[in-house]
């Protein structure tokens, strides 16, 4: 009988994932994103991206606060599809990618909620400033890919307020936020 129920939990343990799986965003398939928008002078929104980042997370299913996520920008490959304003985004007065290569997001606490959402919150360094940013995430789905992988995939949106990370140009009263929608796919390791 012990044997039996020694055998029984044994299978239990072997069914049950232990820890998070990992995955590597996929950026090199384009199946990967993060964008911003940002009032232009209170009249329009002004969008744009970053055509450059790498980043992994561990999610588990079972028990989604154990999941978490990294990852790295590189703040000179963005992207507002007008080369003169790139160029001022790059200077000083905004991301000073001379300076400051690279924006780093690490998660310190991801909160599962109702229907596959979670509050995720980490640490943002840009600009050599690093602030707690908390993103709203949503699970958009999961499973086996046409290549043999396996694939999750996640929507997150925060907002954050350019003084914060030393950003102080005035672009006018409309234009003191930037949100950021970042759209993840992973491929399982």
């Amino acid at each position: 009988m012990i044997r039996k129920l020694g055998l029984f939990c044994a299978s239990l343990l072997l069914a049950t994932p232990l820890w998070a799986a990992d995955y590597q965003i996929d950026t090199k398939g384009q199946h990967a994103f993060i964008q911003f928008r940002i009032q232009h002078l209170g009249y329009s929104w002004l969008y744009g991206r970053f055509d450059d980042f790498d980043g992994t997370f561990a999610y588990d299913e079972a028990a989604p606060a154990n999941s978490a996520v990294e990852v790295t920008i590189n703040t000179a490959s963005i992207n507002s599809n007008h080369a003169e304003r790139d160029k001022h985004l790059r200077s000083e007065d905004f991301l000073f990618v001379e300076k400051f290569p690279q924006a780093k997001f690490v998660s310190t606490e991801v909160k599962p909620g109702p229907d596959g959402s979670a509050t995720i919150t980490g640490n943002l360094t840009l600009r050599g400033v690093t602030r707690p940013v908390t993103i709203a995430a949503e699970s958009i789905g999961g499973g086996q890919d046409p290549w043999g992988g396996y694939r999750q995939g996640f929507l997150g949106t925060t907002v954050l307020t350019l003084k914060d990370f030393g950003i102080n140009f005035d672009l006018g009263p409309d234009a003191t936020q930037v949100e950021l929608t970042l759209s993840v796919e992973g491929v399982r390791q």
